[in-house]
Protein backbone atom coordinates (compact mmCIF):
# COMPACT_ATOMS: atom_id res chain seq x y z
CA UNK A 1 0.00 0.00 0.00
CA UNK A 2 2.73 2.34 0.95
CA UNK A 3 4.29 4.27 -2.22
CA UNK A 4 7.39 5.93 -1.14
CA UNK A 5 9.12 5.56 1.95
CA UNK A 6 6.63 7.05 4.96
CA UNK A 7 3.20 7.75 2.61
CA UNK A 8 0.86 6.09 1.25
CA UNK A 9 -2.48 6.62 -0.74
CA UNK A 10 -4.95 7.28 2.21
CA UNK A 11 -1.75 8.40 4.60
CA UNK A 12 1.88 9.69 5.33
CA UNK A 13 4.61 9.85 7.96
CA UNK A 14 5.74 13.25 8.93
CA UNK A 15 9.50 14.24 9.68
CA UNK A 16 8.88 13.96 13.08
CA UNK A 17 7.37 10.43 12.69
CA UNK A 18 3.64 11.64 13.37
CA UNK A 19 1.45 9.43 10.84
CA UNK A 20 -1.75 11.17 8.94
CA UNK A 21 -4.70 9.56 7.64
CA UNK A 22 -6.43 11.03 4.61
CA UNK A 23 -9.97 11.59 4.94
CA UNK A 24 -12.74 13.45 3.59
CA UNK A 25 -10.98 15.83 1.88
CA UNK A 26 -8.39 16.71 4.67
CA UNK A 27 -5.95 14.86 7.03
CA UNK A 28 -5.92 13.76 10.72
CA UNK A 29 -3.59 12.92 12.87
CA UNK A 30 -3.53 8.99 14.29
CA UNK A 31 -0.95 8.86 16.05
CA UNK A 32 2.91 8.58 16.35
CA UNK A 33 5.30 5.57 17.07
CA UNK A 34 9.06 7.09 18.18
CA UNK A 35 12.15 5.72 17.60
CA UNK A 36 10.33 3.67 14.42
CA UNK A 37 11.32 4.70 10.48
CA UNK A 38 8.57 6.16 8.14
CA UNK A 39 7.74 2.71 6.85
CA UNK A 40 6.78 1.07 10.25
CA UNK A 41 4.96 3.35 11.31
CA UNK A 42 2.91 3.63 8.75
CA UNK A 43 2.79 -0.21 8.63
CA UNK A 44 1.76 -0.22 12.61
CA UNK A 45 -1.47 2.11 11.51
CA UNK A 46 -2.47 0.28 8.18
CA UNK A 47 -2.47 -2.62 10.29
CA UNK A 48 -4.73 -1.44 12.00
CA UNK A 49 -7.12 -0.72 9.16
CA UNK A 50 -6.64 -4.23 8.21
CA UNK A 51 -7.64 -5.54 11.64
CA UNK A 52 -11.42 -3.06 10.76
CA UNK A 53 -11.65 -4.96 7.58
CA UNK A 54 -11.49 -8.08 9.36
CA UNK A 55 -14.18 -6.84 11.48
CA UNK A 56 -15.94 -5.94 8.57
CA UNK A 57 -15.62 -9.36 6.72
CA UNK A 58 -16.39 -11.07 10.19
CA UNK A 59 -20.16 -9.17 10.70
CA UNK A 60 -20.47 -9.86 6.89
CA UNK A 61 -20.74 -13.55 7.77
CA UNK A 62 -22.65 -13.27 10.95
CA UNK A 63 -25.24 -11.77 9.25
CA UNK A 64 -25.03 -14.05 6.06
CA UNK A 65 -25.04 -17.02 8.56
CA UNK A 66 -27.64 -15.95 10.91
CA UNK A 67 -25.20 -15.87 13.83
CA UNK A 68 -26.19 -12.21 14.64
CA UNK A 69 -29.47 -11.33 14.71
CA UNK A 70 -31.11 -8.79 12.53
CA UNK A 71 -31.34 -6.18 15.16
CA UNK A 72 -27.97 -6.69 16.66
CA UNK A 73 -26.52 -6.19 13.30
CA UNK A 74 -28.22 -2.84 12.89
CA UNK A 75 -27.03 -1.81 16.47
CA UNK A 76 -23.19 -3.26 15.20
CA UNK A 77 -23.32 -1.53 12.01
CA UNK A 78 -23.10 2.39 12.72
CA UNK A 79 -21.14 1.27 16.04
CA UNK A 80 -18.67 0.08 13.56
CA UNK A 81 -18.87 2.39 11.17
CA UNK A 82 -18.03 5.35 13.58
CA UNK A 83 -15.57 3.82 15.01
CA UNK A 84 -13.84 3.01 11.21
CA UNK A 85 -14.75 6.76 10.80
CA UNK A 86 -12.61 7.60 14.04
CA UNK A 87 -10.13 5.15 13.63
CA UNK A 88 -6.44 5.65 14.50
CA UNK A 89 -5.47 3.80 11.29
CA UNK A 90 -4.40 3.91 7.80
CA UNK A 91 -6.24 2.89 5.05
CA UNK A 92 -9.53 3.79 2.76
CA UNK A 93 -11.78 4.52 5.71
CA UNK A 94 -14.07 6.20 3.85
CA UNK A 95 -14.73 3.15 1.57
CA UNK A 96 -14.79 1.00 4.15
CA UNK A 97 -17.21 2.56 6.12
CA UNK A 98 -19.46 2.61 3.15
CA UNK A 99 -19.27 -0.95 3.04
CA UNK A 100 -21.45 -1.23 5.92
CA UNK A 101 -23.63 0.91 4.50
CA UNK A 102 -24.11 -1.52 1.91
CA UNK A 103 -25.20 -4.08 4.51
CA UNK A 104 -28.88 -2.96 5.19
CA UNK A 105 -30.05 -5.21 2.55
CA UNK A 106 -28.59 -7.97 3.59
CA UNK A 107 -29.39 -7.28 6.85
CA UNK A 108 -33.14 -6.91 5.69
CA UNK A 109 -32.97 -10.52 4.01
CA UNK A 110 -31.50 -11.54 6.97
CA UNK A 111 -34.37 -10.04 9.30
CA UNK A 112 -36.83 -11.26 6.87
CA UNK A 113 -35.61 -14.68 6.51
CA UNK A 114 -35.73 -14.60 10.30
CA UNK A 115 -39.06 -13.36 10.53
CA UNK A 116 -40.01 -16.60 8.27
CA UNK A 117 -38.46 -19.09 10.39
CA UNK A 118 -40.24 -17.32 13.60
CA UNK A 119 -43.57 -18.00 11.64
CA UNK A 120 -42.41 -21.02 10.84
CA UNK A 121 -41.04 -22.16 14.56
CA UNK A 122 -44.43 -20.74 16.08
CA UNK A 123 -46.75 -22.59 13.80
CA UNK A 124 -44.80 -25.66 14.59
CA UNK A 125 -44.85 -25.68 17.84
CA UNK A 126 -48.87 -24.50 17.96
CA UNK A 127 -49.39 -27.65 15.88
CA UNK A 128 -47.22 -29.70 18.70
CA UNK A 129 -48.92 -27.74 21.92
CA UNK A 130 -52.40 -28.87 20.02
CA UNK A 131 -51.55 -31.83 19.61
CA UNK A 132 -50.31 -32.48 22.98
CA UNK A 133 -53.48 -30.90 24.15
CA UNK A 134 -55.18 -33.20 21.75
CA UNK A 135 -53.23 -36.21 23.34
CA UNK A 136 -54.19 -35.24 27.11
CA UNK A 137 -58.05 -34.48 26.59
CA UNK A 138 -57.94 -38.04 25.22
CA UNK A 139 -56.06 -39.48 28.01
CA UNK A 140 -58.56 -37.45 30.43
CA UNK A 141 -61.29 -39.46 29.20
CA UNK A 142 -59.61 -42.69 28.95
CA UNK A 143 -59.08 -45.35 31.79
CA UNK A 144 -55.38 -45.77 31.47
CA UNK A 145 -54.89 -45.69 35.08
CA UNK A 146 -51.13 -47.59 35.26
CA UNK A 147 -49.32 -45.35 32.53
CA UNK A 148 -51.75 -42.47 32.30
CA UNK A 149 -49.35 -40.77 34.72
CA UNK A 150 -46.31 -41.15 33.30
CA UNK A 151 -48.01 -40.29 30.13
CA UNK A 152 -48.59 -36.85 31.40
CA UNK A 153 -45.60 -36.47 32.95
CA UNK A 154 -43.64 -36.73 29.74
CA UNK A 155 -46.32 -34.49 27.91
CA UNK A 156 -45.22 -31.81 30.80
CA UNK A 157 -41.72 -31.90 30.21
CA UNK A 158 -41.96 -31.50 26.54
CA UNK A 159 -44.58 -28.69 26.59
CA UNK A 160 -41.61 -27.32 29.00
CA UNK A 161 -39.27 -27.66 26.33
CA UNK A 162 -41.44 -25.85 23.75
CA UNK A 163 -40.87 -22.23 23.38
CA UNK A 164 -43.95 -20.04 23.94
CA UNK A 165 -46.60 -18.67 21.63
CA UNK A 166 -47.97 -15.51 21.81
CA UNK A 167 -49.71 -15.03 25.26
CA UNK A 168 -53.30 -15.44 24.60
CA UNK A 169 -52.93 -18.62 22.13
CA UNK A 170 -50.54 -19.87 24.67
CA UNK A 171 -52.27 -19.10 27.45
CA UNK A 172 -55.60 -20.81 25.34
CA UNK A 173 -53.52 -24.39 24.77
CA UNK A 174 -52.04 -24.41 28.61
CA UNK A 175 -55.65 -23.81 30.02
CA UNK A 176 -56.75 -26.96 28.08
CA UNK A 177 -53.67 -29.27 28.89
CA UNK A 178 -53.68 -27.88 32.36
CA UNK A 179 -57.70 -28.67 32.74
CA UNK A 180 -57.44 -32.38 31.30
CA UNK A 181 -54.46 -33.03 33.67
CA UNK A 182 -57.10 -31.91 37.00
CA UNK A 183 -59.97 -33.89 35.14
CA UNK A 184 -57.24 -37.10 34.78
CA UNK A 185 -55.70 -36.91 38.18
CA UNK A 186 -59.79 -36.67 39.71
CA UNK A 187 -60.59 -39.32 37.63
CA UNK A 188 -57.90 -41.31 38.77
CA UNK A 189 -58.36 -40.93 42.42
CA UNK A 190 -61.66 -41.35 42.61
CA UNK A 191 -61.17 -44.97 40.63
CA UNK A 192 -58.68 -45.52 42.85
CA UNK A 193 -60.87 -44.69 45.81
CA UNK A 194 -63.77 -47.45 44.35
CA UNK A 195 -60.85 -49.79 43.87
CA UNK A 196 -60.20 -49.47 47.62
CA UNK A 197 -63.47 -50.10 48.44
CA UNK A 198 -64.03 -52.76 46.74
CA UNK A 199 -61.25 -54.56 47.79
CA UNK A 200 -61.98 -54.17 51.33
CA UNK A 201 -65.54 -55.21 50.91
CA UNK A 202 -63.86 -58.54 49.13
CA UNK A 203 -61.48 -58.67 52.04
CA UNK A 204 -64.45 -58.93 54.56
CA UNK A 205 -66.22 -60.98 52.67
CA UNK A 206 -63.21 -63.90 52.39
CA UNK A 207 -62.78 -63.41 55.86
CA UNK A 208 -66.75 -64.26 56.40
CA UNK A 209 -65.94 -67.17 53.87
CA UNK A 210 -63.20 -68.40 55.88
CA UNK A 211 -64.37 -68.46 58.79
CA UNK A 212 -67.13 -70.57 58.16
CA UNK A 213 -64.98 -72.94 56.02
CA UNK A 214 -63.21 -73.67 59.32
CA UNK A 215 -66.12 -74.92 60.78
CA UNK A 216 -66.49 -77.61 58.19
CA UNK A 217 -62.63 -78.69 58.10
CA UNK A 218 -63.24 -81.54 60.58
CA UNK A 219 -66.56 -82.73 59.13
CA UNK A 220 -66.85 -86.57 57.89
CA UNK A 221 -69.87 -85.92 55.99
CA UNK A 222 -68.24 -86.05 53.02
CA UNK A 223 -70.87 -85.31 50.32
CA UNK A 224 -72.58 -82.77 51.34
CA UNK A 225 -69.18 -80.95 53.22
CA UNK A 226 -67.86 -81.24 49.76
CA UNK A 227 -70.86 -79.78 48.26
CA UNK A 228 -70.71 -76.55 50.78
CA UNK A 229 -67.06 -76.24 49.97
CA UNK A 230 -67.85 -75.71 46.49
CA UNK A 231 -70.79 -73.32 47.41
CA UNK A 232 -68.13 -71.11 49.26
CA UNK A 233 -65.79 -71.32 45.79
CA UNK A 234 -68.32 -69.85 44.29
CA UNK A 235 -68.74 -67.56 46.50
CA UNK A 236 -65.24 -66.95 46.77
CA UNK A 237 -65.13 -65.93 43.11
CA UNK A 238 -67.93 -63.90 43.07
CA UNK A 239 -66.39 -61.66 45.93
CA UNK A 240 -63.89 -60.03 43.46
CA UNK A 241 -60.02 -59.24 44.39
CA UNK A 242 -58.61 -57.81 47.83
CA UNK A 243 -55.25 -55.74 47.86
CA UNK A 244 -52.72 -58.09 46.05
CA UNK A 245 -51.10 -59.43 48.96
CA UNK A 246 -54.19 -59.31 51.24
CA UNK A 247 -56.05 -61.22 48.47
CA UNK A 248 -52.99 -63.80 48.39
CA UNK A 249 -52.72 -63.99 52.19
CA UNK A 250 -56.59 -65.44 52.58
CA UNK A 251 -56.25 -67.61 49.44
CA UNK A 252 -53.33 -68.92 50.92
CA UNK A 253 -55.67 -70.01 54.45
CA UNK A 254 -58.74 -70.50 52.63
CA UNK A 255 -57.18 -73.39 50.29
CA UNK A 256 -55.08 -74.98 53.48
CA UNK A 257 -58.59 -75.19 55.10
CA UNK A 258 -59.75 -77.08 51.94
CA UNK A 259 -56.32 -78.92 51.56
CA UNK A 260 -57.47 -80.59 55.25
CA UNK A 261 -60.60 -81.40 54.38
CA UNK A 262 -60.04 -83.07 51.15
CA UNK A 263 -56.59 -84.80 52.11
CA UNK A 264 -58.93 -86.65 55.14
CA UNK A 265 -61.25 -87.65 52.46
CA UNK A 266 -58.93 -88.94 50.17
CA UNK A 267 -57.40 -90.99 52.65
CA UNK A 268 -60.90 -92.89 53.77
CA UNK A 269 -61.97 -93.12 50.41
CA UNK A 270 -58.58 -94.72 49.58
CA UNK A 271 -59.28 -97.02 52.29
CA UNK A 272 -62.67 -97.94 51.08
CA UNK A 273 -61.34 -98.06 47.06
CA UNK A 274 -59.24 -101.12 48.59
CA UNK A 275 -62.40 -102.73 50.34
CA UNK A 276 -64.54 -101.79 47.28
CA UNK A 277 -62.18 -103.58 45.18
CA UNK A 278 -62.16 -106.89 47.23
CA UNK A 279 -66.25 -106.76 46.91
CA UNK A 280 -65.69 -106.13 43.01
CA UNK A 281 -63.90 -109.20 42.63
CA UNK A 282 -65.76 -111.36 44.81
CA UNK A 283 -69.43 -109.99 42.69
CA UNK A 284 -67.57 -110.26 39.29
CA UNK A 285 -66.81 -114.36 40.76
CA UNK A 286 -70.44 -114.80 41.74
CA UNK A 287 -71.91 -113.06 38.28
CA UNK A 288 -69.69 -115.47 36.19
CA UNK A 289 -71.02 -118.42 38.11
CA UNK A 290 -74.85 -116.68 37.96
CA UNK A 291 -73.95 -116.21 33.79
CA UNK A 292 -73.22 -120.13 33.23
CA UNK A 293 -75.85 -121.27 35.52
CA UNK A 294 -78.74 -119.42 34.51
CA UNK A 295 -78.03 -118.38 31.22
CA UNK A 296 -79.82 -119.52 28.74
CA UNK A 297 -83.09 -119.58 30.35
CA UNK A 298 -85.01 -123.06 29.86
CA UNK A 299 -87.23 -123.43 32.91
CA UNK A 300 -88.52 -120.03 34.25
CA UNK A 301 -89.15 -121.45 37.55
CA UNK A 302 -85.81 -122.22 38.36
CA UNK A 303 -84.34 -119.55 36.59
CA UNK A 304 -86.07 -117.40 38.80
CA UNK A 305 -85.97 -119.42 41.86
CA UNK A 306 -81.60 -119.18 41.21
CA UNK A 307 -81.49 -115.45 40.05
CA UNK A 308 -83.19 -114.71 43.98
CA UNK A 309 -80.32 -116.49 45.70
CA UNK A 310 -77.78 -114.89 43.45
CA UNK A 311 -79.05 -111.44 44.23
CA UNK A 312 -79.14 -112.16 47.66
CA UNK A 313 -75.65 -113.18 47.89
CA UNK A 314 -74.84 -110.57 45.33
CA UNK A 315 -75.76 -107.56 47.70
CA UNK A 316 -74.77 -108.82 50.57
CA UNK A 317 -71.04 -108.36 49.21
CA UNK A 318 -71.34 -104.43 49.83
CA UNK A 319 -70.18 -101.89 47.52
CA UNK A 320 -68.17 -102.00 44.57
CA UNK A 321 -65.63 -99.13 42.67
CA UNK A 322 -67.54 -96.47 41.32
CA UNK A 323 -65.85 -96.69 37.72
CA UNK A 324 -66.97 -100.25 37.95
CA UNK A 325 -70.59 -100.03 39.05
CA UNK A 326 -72.06 -99.84 35.91
CA UNK A 327 -70.71 -102.50 34.15
CA UNK A 328 -71.65 -104.86 37.02
CA UNK A 329 -75.36 -103.18 37.27
CA UNK A 330 -75.59 -103.73 33.78
CA UNK A 331 -74.55 -107.36 34.03
CA UNK A 332 -77.06 -108.28 36.31
CA UNK A 333 -79.79 -106.58 34.79
CA UNK A 334 -79.44 -108.54 31.55
CA UNK A 335 -79.56 -111.84 33.57
CA UNK A 336 -83.20 -110.44 34.79
CA UNK A 337 -84.15 -109.42 31.19
CA UNK A 338 -83.34 -112.81 30.05
CA UNK A 339 -85.69 -114.22 32.77
CA UNK A 340 -88.35 -111.82 32.47
CA UNK A 341 -88.48 -112.02 28.37
CA UNK A 342 -88.34 -116.22 29.11
CA UNK A 343 -91.56 -115.72 30.96
CA UNK A 344 -92.91 -113.78 28.88
CA UNK A 345 -92.37 -116.01 26.09
CA UNK A 346 -94.14 -119.40 28.18
CA UNK A 347 -97.15 -117.07 29.33
CA UNK A 348 -97.99 -116.08 25.38
CA UNK A 349 -97.30 -120.04 24.14
CA UNK A 350 -99.77 -121.12 26.84
CA UNK A 351 -102.12 -118.46 26.92
CA UNK A 352 -105.39 -120.15 24.90
CA UNK A 353 -105.99 -116.97 23.02
CA UNK A 354 -103.26 -116.19 21.99
CA UNK A 355 -103.12 -119.39 20.27
CA UNK A 356 -106.61 -118.86 19.12
CA UNK A 357 -106.28 -115.55 17.68
CA UNK A 358 -103.17 -117.24 15.79
CA UNK A 359 -105.01 -119.74 14.08
CA UNK A 360 -107.74 -117.15 13.48
CA UNK A 361 -105.07 -115.24 11.82
CA UNK A 362 -103.69 -118.37 9.87
CA UNK A 363 -107.41 -119.02 8.73
CA UNK A 364 -107.74 -115.77 7.61
CA UNK A 365 -104.66 -115.25 5.33
CA UNK A 366 -105.54 -119.31 3.83
CA UNK A 367 -108.97 -117.74 2.99
CA UNK A 368 -107.66 -115.06 1.44
CA UNK A 369 -104.63 -116.45 -0.49
CA UNK A 370 -107.24 -118.68 -2.16
CA UNK A 371 -109.58 -116.14 -3.35
CA UNK A 372 -106.78 -114.80 -5.15
CA UNK A 373 -105.95 -117.46 -6.91
CA UNK A 374 -109.26 -117.92 -8.35
CA UNK A 375 -109.10 -113.84 -9.19
CA UNK A 376 -105.73 -115.25 -10.73
CA UNK A 377 -106.98 -117.57 -12.74
CA UNK A 378 -109.85 -115.86 -14.25
CA UNK A 379 -107.34 -113.80 -15.33
CA UNK A 380 -105.05 -115.67 -17.20
CA UNK A 381 -107.78 -117.33 -18.67
CA UNK A 382 -109.48 -113.98 -19.72
CA UNK A 383 -105.79 -112.62 -20.83
CA UNK A 384 -106.08 -109.62 -18.73
CA UNK A 385 -102.08 -108.94 -17.90
CA UNK A 386 -102.82 -106.18 -16.10
CA UNK A 387 -104.71 -107.69 -13.69
CA UNK A 388 -102.99 -110.69 -13.54
CA UNK A 389 -99.51 -108.96 -12.21
CA UNK A 390 -101.79 -107.23 -9.75
CA UNK A 391 -103.08 -110.19 -7.95
CA UNK A 392 -99.38 -112.45 -7.95
CA UNK A 393 -98.17 -108.94 -6.02
CA UNK A 394 -100.94 -109.34 -3.31
CA UNK A 395 -100.58 -113.33 -3.28
CA UNK A 396 -97.25 -112.90 -2.78
CA UNK A 397 -97.64 -110.53 0.30
CA UNK A 398 -100.52 -112.71 1.56
CA UNK A 399 -98.30 -115.65 1.46
CA UNK A 400 -95.51 -114.08 3.28
CA UNK A 401 -97.70 -113.09 5.92
CA UNK A 402 -99.41 -116.56 6.01
CA UNK A 403 -95.67 -117.98 6.97
CA UNK A 404 -95.34 -115.83 9.42
CA UNK A 405 -98.70 -116.43 11.09
CA UNK A 406 -97.87 -119.94 10.52
CA UNK A 407 -94.67 -119.74 12.47
CA UNK A 408 -96.11 -117.56 15.34
CA UNK A 409 -98.51 -120.55 15.86
CA UNK A 410 -96.16 -123.12 15.76
CA UNK A 411 -94.37 -122.01 18.46
CA UNK A 412 -97.14 -121.58 20.38
CA UNK A 413 -97.17 -125.62 20.41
Amino acid sequence: MTETPGRSSFGRVADDGTVYVLTQGSERMVGQIPDATGEEAMAFFERRFDSLRTDVNLLKQRIQSGTISPDEARKAVPTLKTTILEANAVGDLEGLAAELDGLTGAIDEAAEKRREERAKAAEETRQRKEEMVGEAEKLAEGTDWRHGVTKFRELLEAWKALPRLDRASDDELWRRFSAARTTYTRRRKTHFAEVSDRQAAAAQAKEAIIAEAETLADSTDWGATAGQFRQLMDRWKAAGSAARATDEALWTRFRAIQDTFFNRRSEVFNQQEAEFQGNLEAKLALLDEAEKSILPVTDVATARSAYREFIGQFNALGRVPRSSMQAVDSRVRAIEAAIDEADRKEWARTDPETKARATGTVSLFSGQIAKLEADLAQAEAAGDAKKKASVEASLATYRSWLEQAEKTLSELG
